[in-house]
């Protein structure tokens, strides 16, 4: 493609050079740029692009995509912000494919997961084929694969849209992040349904408070999408909804487009009525029902219904019948590392789940609680180089809500594992629970399985899928809680 026609598609570009350079690659990483790549100078946190453009220029680069102009033998493209190029760029290189996809994007701060999940396995259950993109994995053309960020950079995510069709894809479910938004990964896609679960207090390290936090959500409703759908128990939800025309969902009884109604649970799921109104809205996408229709989730818990009621308004939104979502919901498989049962035959309950801010740790302790006749065990930290303000609440929600609340390591990162311990632990002492400390993860969790008797709940908090555990100078052990819990499971249930 000529270096002309892809800057034209963004604003405020100019070209120094030959504009009729041939462009065949599009790369943001020094290691990847080759003959016929466009290199795009993006100044990070740490690393400024600017600096390996010598080496990407000896490399066989055609052109740099910069923010100032260089001494370099090849033709540049002048933009504001390099980052904020890469989206349009990719999109226009890889032929627009979110054109021709349908895309449901998911944001918030709990529930993304399980509600792009969910969302894929309704329009599956609908005969269409859907990829996925998320923090667990992705799914192209029918395919997984592993995932290096919950949203990936802008490049990445249009040539894996390109993929995706190529691979027979007609639709998409993602999970967009609030980093996505705020760098511009997310630009350039053609949204044909929003969804927002939540926001709670996370990554205030990175936005440095809620506002901002919500600002950088906001962002993907601003855009111009086919159909805004919100969860109006949440303050911020319902911010949105009185900002946008938006379907609402409720799983708490409130005034709302779907709303469950008559919620049981039990310890394989829960079931529900989907209520759904009239509300007349000036979206082409959403055919106007009056209906209800009986919801079966295997996933226990408030809050998976809510994540399952924002899967089910997306996909109705998009034309699935309610009878076909519905039975889409009825056959999902669980979400990796979400509310995930470990069964190795033990007369007790093995929860691993993903929570890792404080109003996620207290749904999955409610939600567990509900399910246990006996002890409630919990086992949970907080990670390293993250929101320091959040430790001491996810401390106090494991000291209220457990009985017995064990504290532990989980990524620490660059961080001292026992200063983070200490601050998890001071908000735990604010609750009745006994409270143990133990910094190593490994013996934390086989000394909860240890105190387990039957009837009651073991919960490993914090890492639900991940495979590994990270510590200072970005050093990764292999540790998966799941497997952990089941080798010590093993151990207990051996003979002595």
């Amino acid at each position: 493609m000529r270096l002309a026609t892809l800057a034209a598609v963004a604003d405020g570009t100019r070209i120094v050079g030959d504009p009729e350079v041939e462009v065949t690659k599009l790369a943001y990483d020094s290691r990847k740029a080759g003959p016929g790549t466009l290199f795009f100078c993006v100044v990070g946190e740490k690393r400024d692009g600017h600096e390996f453009a010598p080496a990407v220029v000896e490399a066989g680069a055609a052109a740099l995509v910069v923010e100032r102009q260089l001494e370099v033998d090849v033709p540049q493209v002048v933009v504001p912000s390099a980052r904020a190029a890469m989206a349009p760029f990719a999109a226009a290189f890889w032929g627009d494919p979110t054109a021709e996809l349908k895309v449901i994007g998911v944001t918030g701060t709990n529930g993304k997961t399980t509600t792009a999940y969910l969302a894929r396995e309704i329009l599956e259950a609908a005969g269409i084929q859907t990829g996925l993109m998320g923090t667990v994995k992705q799914v192209v053309g029918g395919v997984e694969e592993p995932v290096e960020r919950t949203t990936p950079e802008g490049i990445d995510l249009q040539e894996t849209f390109r993929r995706m069709l190529e691979g027979g894809d007609k639709a998409c479910a993602m999970e967009v992040s609030s980093h996505a938004m705020s760098l511009h990964r997310a630009d350039a896609i053609h949204f044909d349904a929003a969804v927002f679960t939540n926001l709670t207090q996370d990554h205030l390290d990175f936005h440095g408070d809620m506002e901002d936090y919500f600002a950088a959500k906001r962002l993907l409703f601003e855009a111009d999408l086919g159909v805004r759908i919100v969860n109006v128990d949440d303050p911020y939800g319902r911010r949105l909804a009185e900002e946008f025309e938006c379907l609402t969902f409720s799983a708490e009884g409130a005034d709302a487009d779907f709303r469950a109604a008559d919620v049981e649970f039990d310890a394989a799921g829960a079931s529900f009525t989907v209520l759904m109104g009239r509300k007349a809205l000036d979206i082409s996408a959403f055919r106007p029902v009056n209906d209800e229709v009986r919801v079966r989730t295997g996933m226990p818990g408030h809050f998976n219904v809510a994540n399952a009621l924002g899967a089910f308004a997306a996909a109705t939104a998009l034309g699935v019948e309610p009878e076909t979502a519905a039975a889409g919901l009825a056959a999902a498989a669980r979400v990796p590392g979400r509310f995930e049962p470990i069964d190795e035959g033990q007369g007790f309950a093995v929860l691993v789940d993903y929570a890792h801010t404080p109003d996620s740790m207290e749904n999955v302790l409610r939600a567990a609680r509900r399910l246990t006749p006996g002890t409630l065990i919990s086992v949970f930290g907080a990670g390293g180089d993250r929101d320091k303000a959040k430790r001491p609440l996810m401390g106090r929600a494991g000291g209220v809500l457990s009985d017995l609340a064990i504290v532990t390591s989980d990524n620490p990162r660059s961080e001292d594992p026992e200063t983070i311990v200490a601050e998890v632990a001071g908000g735990a002492r604010e609750g009745e629970a006994e409270l143990i400390v133990e910094v190593d993860r490994h013996a934390a969790i086989a000394l909860a399985l240890g105190r387990a008797r039957p009837g009651d709940t073991v919960v490993i908090a914090g890492k639900g899928h991940e495979q590994g555990q990270e510590f200072e100078g970005g050093r990764k052990i292999p540790f998966d809680d799941r497997e952990v819990a089941r080798e010590e499971l093993r151990k207990l249930g051996s003979p002595a």
